[in-house]
């Protein structure tokens, strides 16, 4: 029986459907944690109900624990649930001896509270600390009708649930690399977009004014950290991970790219404040005048295809090799302007250093 024309079509489709919503998937890493996160708590319930008593009689308290678990990599969930687990005890503890001297009131839940709260800034708690005040109050309100039972049962199931939790990310473990590629790549987008800014403002006979220069300039801050926090996610997600051995390779690229990609940055906010902050309408003594102005466009212009070029943490070859020449172009410049003058031309000579470190970042030198 011959197979219908259609179906080649079909399952061509059907595979790029797939594989969309796999990219998706993997674009989306917080998908992945809710379903581990649901996963977990169900389980934990299930496992608080069939415990005897008196941890049956408070299930609910397990899922806290696993949801704990389940919302970080596997190395920090490992390390927070503990802290959690740490923290209900401290703030348990807290609970009862304020219960031993001060009947429940008004007065007993302040000084419960405030104890809590200061225990909570324990440093070996992180940033599980607070968990210290809810378990305080927990204990001191809601356990009171059984005060060694409820205690008992809060800390077992929370562990019980945490414990839950770390299997879970043992067995499905976040490894969240390519919505890391995504947040670099904008990163790597931004700064490219910023040099050119930067060189456009250079593009004409007279220096661009301060109000010009403040509309040339991109608010790279918030893409620098999301990206910073995406890379040292994706860092840590990598220990204590059965998936980070097949995708060991990716992972030192990513590295490697997020580290030139640091240096980057460092160097394009140098680039934007010397450029914009000495070569301004109103000083009287310009960074680079007519001069050397052209010259410091073709090599931020330069730079900024070379850094649009790189592929994980190296620039193409012909990219760096103009931005070398370029940059080469400016310094001659920047001696012969020194020669017939009295200036010392610092901030053309520092625009020069700090492109230069800029291209050995991205494999120049």
């Amino acid at each position: 029986m011959t197979t219908p024309a259609f179906s080649a079509p079909r399952a061509t489709r059907a595979r790029g459907l797939a594989a969309a919503a796999l990219r998706q998937w993997h674009l989306h890493p917080r998908w992945a944690m809710a379903l581990r996160g649901a996963v977990a708590a169900a389980v934990a319930w299930v496992v608080g109900i069939v415990l005897p008593e008196p941890f049956s009689d408070y299930p609910y308290y397990a899922p806290l624990g696993a949801v704990v678990a389940t919302t970080s990599t596997v190395a920090r969930s490992v390390r927070e649930s503990f802290q959690a687990v740490g923290a209900i005890v401290v703030g348990a503890l807290v609970a009862r001896g304020v219960d031993v001297v001060l009947a429940p009131s008004a007065l007993s839940i302040a000084l419960v509270v405030a104890i809590a709260i200061l225990v909570a800034g324990w440093g070996l708690l992180g940033d599980m600390g607070s968990w210290a005040v809810t378990s305080a109050l927990f204990v001191l309100i809601i356990g009171n009708a059984d005060k060694v039972g409820y205690m008992g049962a809060y800390i077992g199931l929370v562990l019980v649930g945490a414990l839950v939790g770390i299997g879970i990310n043992l067995l499905f473990p976040p490894l969240p690399l390519v919505a890391s590629d995504v947040d670099l790549d904008r990163l790597r987008s931004a700064l490219a977009d910023q040099l050119d800014h930067l060189a456009d403002g250079l593009d004409s006979d007279v220096a661009p004014s301060p109000e010009e220069w403040d509309d040339r300039r991109l608010l790279l801050g918030p893409v620098v950290d999301r990206s910073q926090r995406s890379a040292e996610q994706a860092r840590e997600a990598a220990h204590i991970n059965r998936r980070a051995r097949r995708y060991a390779e990716a992972t030192r690229a990513q590295g490697s790219q997020a580290a030139a990609l640091g240096v980057t940055s460092s160097v394009v906010g140098d680039l934007t404040r010397l450029v914009t902050g000495w070569e301004r309408q109103d000083l009287d003594d310009l960074a680079f005048g007519e001069s050397l102005r052209p010259l410091v466009r073709d090599a931020l212009r330069a730079y900024a295809d070379a850094v649009r070029s790189t592929v994980g943490a190296l620039a193409e070859p012909e990219a760096l090799d103009r931005v070398l020449d370029t940059t080469e172009r400016l310094r001659r410049g920047v001696r012969d302007v020194r020669s017939g003058s009295d200036e010392d031309y610092f901030v053309a000579g520092a625009t020069v250093l700090a492109i230069r470190r800029g291209v050995a970042a991205l494999g120049g030198e």
